[in-house]
């Protein structure tokens, strides 16, 4: 691993080949299966109280050993070893039209616990997406094109002032930490009372289950920053099954009264072209869940072509291609109108491509 030396004015470190191939995968697994619309314009997010609160918690694993190396690196780095606690852990996406202006990471009253900063890059800059370069206003490094498992550790005031110029294609995916000196801001004592409620709310009498649990059907309603109706905008679970090939098949038929929020969280299938799976889904999230995880395996297609080969996909037949609710006709995430305000509608949706994968 070989690390840029870092300055005594603007303390920052370059990180190369920090995290393993395989631990970005996974980590983009996570996303790709569980974010939800984040805190900027053509922003998503993957938090650690996410997973927990959708049920997910056991996908927190493969954060922790990555939190101890980092936290260790910037308490070696920075003089400081045994003071810190983390202070957030989460998975940030930036697709088209995200971009951040100069900023410091305390530069907020409620952010000034922060300390100390690492953000891992885990896709590369000029093949998964363009644009997104990571910008010091002072200092050298000045620029960074980000590389899949390199990481940048920095001090988060002002001497480490930074932008992110615009994604113009393509998702700009990163682990982004903060540091704190101050441990009433430690996010594992905050998620370990998450934990705690979430165990205290399963009733004795129902079985320990994995299964996702999507949180409220805002949080996953994307609307482009350029528009101003609500209304009009994309569900990002539904856009990232479209993105792997995949439609939506319920069971139950619609009608002008159709709320997409509760047909969401419905028991469904996937299809592909003419075939639809046998498997049933609780819910969206845990179809899109299970479809992402055959993707990071490296199945892919395969996987679906084993299914119909085996007898575990059928064909659609002309009733129920007629009640697939068709996710998109292009190939990137896309557009369309709310359906739960066109009803019927809501068979065959028609959208414009906004251009993230």
């Amino acid at each position: 691993m070989a690390d840029i030396e870092m300055e005594e004015d603007h303390p920052r470190l370059i990180l190369h080949n920090f995290l393993t191939e395989d631990e970005c995968k996974e980590l983009e697994f996570i996303h790709k299966s569980c974010s939800t619309i984040g805190y900027r314009p053509n922003v998503f997010s993957t938090t650690l109280s996410h997973l927990i609160a959708t049920n997910s918690a056991h996908l927190i694993i493969p954060f922790l050993p990555i939190r101890d190396r980092l936290k260790e690196k910037v308490e070696e780095t920075f003089g400081c070893e045994y003071e810190l606690v983390t202070e957030f852990t989460g998975l940030i996406s930036w697709s088209r039209g995200a971009s951040i202006g100069w900023h410091s990471d305390d530069n907020r009253p409620y952010l000034k616990q922060r300390d100390f900063t690492a953000v891992c890059y885990l896709n590369s800059y000029g093949k998964d997406f363009e644009g997104g370069l990571f910008h010091f206003q002072d200092g050298e490094p000045k620029t960074i094109a980000p590389m899949v498992r390199d990481a940048v550790i920095y001090t988060a005031d002002g001497r480490n002032t930074h932008s992110v110029d615009e994604v113009t294609s393509g998702e700009r995916l990163t682990l982004t930490l903060w540091f704190s000196r101050d441990s009433s801001h430690d996010e594992d004592a905050k998620l370990i009372l998450l934990l705690e409620e979430n165990v205290l709310h399963k009733s004795n009498n129902v079985p320990w289950s994995l299964l996702p649990l999507p949180a409220s059907d805002n949080m996953y309603w994307f609307t482009p920053h350029q528009t101003s109706n609500q209304d009009i905008g994309f569900d990002i679970r539904l856009g990232r099954l479209h993105a792997l090939g995949f439609d939506v098949y319920y069971y139950r038929d619609m009608n002008f009264g159709s709320d997409l929020s509760e047909i969401l969280m419905e028991p469904m299938q996937l299809a592909r072209q003419d075939q639809l799976l046998d498997h049933k889904f609780v819910n969206v999230l845990h179809s899109l869940q299970v479809a992402q995880f055959y993707f990071w395996e490296g199945c892919k297609s395969q996987a679906f072509t084993n299914e119909v080969q085996s007898g575990k996909a059928v064909r659609l037949s002309r009733s129920q291609s007629e009640k697939i609710t068709q996710v998109g006709v292009n190939s990137d995430i896309m557009l369309c109108v709310r359906p739960v305000q066109l009803g019927g509608v809501f068979y065959k949706i028609s959208w414009t491509a906004i251009g993230i994968v």
